[in-house]
């Protein structure tokens, strides 16, 4: 690992690792359009090269893992028209005992590769050393006795499923059933059955007017078809009969986190929902008081001075518990693994003073503790009000 500091400018993106949340944009080298409209630039010049690591999970659990290849033959994708169904790749992170099974990789090496080069920091981060993240779920792990509620977890736009990793272990050790889901030809590359690795087909046309609308509400379609395939007489899992159906959660970054809202519109089977930092894209109609959580950063969701990103009018439509946070220091990517793995290859954002490590004790606090409140009955005194230990999450609205 390299110990040399970068510092990159700020915005939406707080470190060069950021930018794969980002629509890119045309002949752009080292500065991408945000999903929030700003721009980012690298100005790092070493290489990280050695093996990263995320954060341990805390929970009773050992974590295990597996991965399902999902194929809707009641839609065509939208993004490839001679697509005869619509694919999801899903990992499953579910409560484990202790001892046994194997290493799981973060990711791989040819999807690393191709979110080095859309991140365009190809002289600064190695495939190798993103792809050999250090892990803590381990598959063939056998599950732990009991019935467990389950969240479904879908990822910022261009994003793969790898960069909630470290919530879904955490989550997972906590006694949860977790699903990270990529949705074909919308994140830079992710890897399919049979040696193919889609690309983000949906980038280009995302960028149109109405458009991002047609992506959340895909997505939703998505979520609510890897709950179906995940509970059930004729569930795709081999470990489905751990999962307690009556117990069902959807969160997200971005625009996975306004996915899960639209999730909980259509789907009500969905009983509790996150939104970490997405803006709105759909009304929030008929959620019939179930609870919400919005969390964000500061800068881009304060009330009453969000520019556009629809969280005061998605507040008012929201019938249920509902809080709706901010976190000093933060930027979009504070809630997923980036700023984690950034801080460890060197890259820093002046403009974004949260650290890597501060970042995942918060998520995991909050995220958890909500999903714990609403699905598993237990008593979170950290959602009532500020605490001295996060000194950072401000109650913008309770």
């Amino acid at each position: 690992m390299t110990s040399s500091r970068t510092t990159l400018s700020r915005r939406a993106v707080v470190t060069a690792l950021a930018l794969a949340l980002a629509v890119p944009a045309a002949g752009a080298v080292t500065a991408h359009a945000s999903p929030s409209g700003g721009t980012d630039r690298a100005t790092a010049t070493d290489v990280a090269t050695a093996p990263l690591s995320l954060p341990r999970p805390t929970g009773r659990y050992a974590v295990g893992r597996d991965t399902l290849h999902l194929v809707d033959k009641s839609r065509r994708d939208p993004w490839a028209p001679s697509a005869q169904a619509r694919e999801l790749m899903v990992s499953l992170y579910y409560p484990g005992r202790r001892g046994g099974g194997h290493p799981t990789p973060y990711t791989s090496t040819e999807e690393a590769r191709l979110l080095v080069e859309h991140w365009k920091v190809e002289g600064q981060m190695s495939p190798a050393a993103y792809s050999s993240t250090r892990t803590f779920a381990r598959s063939g792990t056998r599950p732990a006795a009991g019935r467990f509620p389950l969240v479904v977890l879908s990822p910022g736009f261009t994003a793969p499923r790898s960069t909630l990793t470290h919530l879904a272990e955490e989550l997972a050790s906590r006694g949860f059933v977790v699903a990270t889901v990529d949705h074909a030809y919308e994140s830079v590359g992710t890897a399919f059955p049979g040696g193919r690795v889609l690309t983000c087909r949906a980038c280009g046309p995302a960028q149109e007017p109405g458009m991002l609308k047609t992506v959340t509400e895909g997505r939703a379609k998505d979520l609510s078809h890897v709950i179906d395939r995940l509970t059930g007489r004729h569930a795709s899992w081999r470990h489905a009969g751990m999962i307690d159906s009556g117990r069902i959660g959807a969160g997200g970054h971005s625009i996975g986190g306004a996915a899960a809202l639209a999730t909980m519109t259509a789907d009500p089977r969905v009983r509790a929902g996150v939104n970490m930092d997405g803006s709105f894209h759909t009304e929030p109609a008929g959620i019939d008081g179930r609870p919400f959580l919005m969390v964000g950063t500061e800068a881009e969701h304060t009330p009453g001075r969000e520019d556009g990103k629809n969280w005061d009018r998605t507040w008012q439509g929201l019938d249920g518990w509902k809080r709706w946070l901010t976190v000093r220091g933060s930027g979009h990517f504070t809630f997923t693994d980036v700023p984690v793995l950034a801080e460890q290859a060197g890259m820093v954002d002046p403009e974004v003073p949260l650290s890597g490590e501060r970042s995942q004790e918060i998520t995991r606090a909050y995220v958890g503790a909500f999903f714990g409140k609403w699905l598993r009955g237990e008593r979170q005194p950290l959602l009532d009000g500020p605490v001295a230990q996060h000194p950072e999450v401000v109650f913008a609205r309770r």
